[in-house]
């Protein structure tokens, strides 16, 4: 297996509900949790919109990231969202990634006014759009953005703002065409466990589509992170320590994203889970070999 070779992050997973959201991004950025992350749904009445509450619990925050869970693109267009993140990675300090889809449920989007795509349209609009993205945040040159694409049209776009940090773009994948593309152009992987195929025995297989996609493109697979969303975890902490100290050590992943509303949930990974998971893996990765 790579060796992706990165520190460890330990967030949560919210809904966007009302101020509920909010309390628990406060409660996990002052336990020391790393990422608080937020479902996008925009056709779903019962959710606040995503981007205006993560923009809301960076004001009320103070040193965690905060990113979408995934992102919908074909709600939200990318230069227009370009701008919008790295505005938000602005005034939050660097506070912010990118996590994106390519839009999961085409009923939804075409109610909200999207457009009906197939989800092998989908995949081939979300790779013109990465590209946008990033040019728009890239502020080395004084020359404009021009895209003209089966999917979007960018027609002379001012490059800007450039963004506080660089900004990852995390793609959430699962079937062989996503997890390439996420090899090609993404910053990390950012899939839900229960949607995995057979599991944890899925990991292996999916993480070699990635890394293969990757040297196809002539990039380092080991730059790309692997997340990973709970809806739940069960056991007491020495379970949950162990189960996710074999995940880092044997599958590489790197980024541990609990689902729930719980804030007592949220305290306990960020006071005993993630420490010790963290030096679970410092020693193992340290230990020398028997001779």
């Amino acid at each position: 297996m790579t060796d992706y070779g990165r520190d460890l992050l330990f967030g949560t997973f919210v809904t966007p509900t009302a101020a509920q959201a909010v309390d628990l991004a406060v409660t996990a950025d002052r336990a020391g949790l790393d990422l608080v992350t937020f479902q996008d749904h925009p056709y779903q009445p019962a959710f606040l919109d995503t981007w205006t509450l993560m923009a809301y619990a960076a004001a009320k925050t103070s040193r965690i990231t905060l990113t979408g869970n995934v992102l919908n693109l074909p709600l939200r267009p990318p230069a227009v969202l370009a701008r919008a993140a790295a505005s938000l990675d602005i005034l939050s300090g660097g506070r912010v990634e990118l996590g994106l889809g390519s839009g999961a449920f085409p009923d939804g989007v075409a109610a909200m006014g999207g457009r009906r795509l197939t989800p092998g349209q989908s995949i081939d609009a979300l790779a013109e759009a990465i590209p946008i993205i990033r040019d728009l945040w890239d502020t080395g040159t004084r020359e404009r953005v021009d895209h003209r694409g089966e999917y979007y049209t960018v027609a002379g776009a001012k490059r800007g703002p450039r963004p506080a940090h660089d900004i990852g773009i995390w793609i959430g994948a699962y079937k062989p065409r996503m997890l390439a593309l996420t090899g090609r152009l993404g910053d990390g992987w950012l899939p839900s466990m229960p949607y995995l195929p057979d599991g944890v025995a899925s990991l292996p297989g999916m993480n070699a589509r990635i890394d293969e996609a990757a040297r196809e493109a002539g990039r380092d697979p080991a730059g790309i992170r692997r997340l990973m969303n709970f809806m739940s975890v069960d056991g007491p902490p020495a379970q949950q320590i162990d189960y996710f100290a074999d995940l880092a050590l044997n599958h590489g992943i790197s980024g541990f994203i609990l689902g729930g509303d719980d804030h007592r949930q949220a305290e306990l990974l960020a006071a005993e889970v993630a420490p010790a998971v963290r030096d679970l893996v410092k020693r193992e990765r340290g230990a020398v070999p028997e001779a």
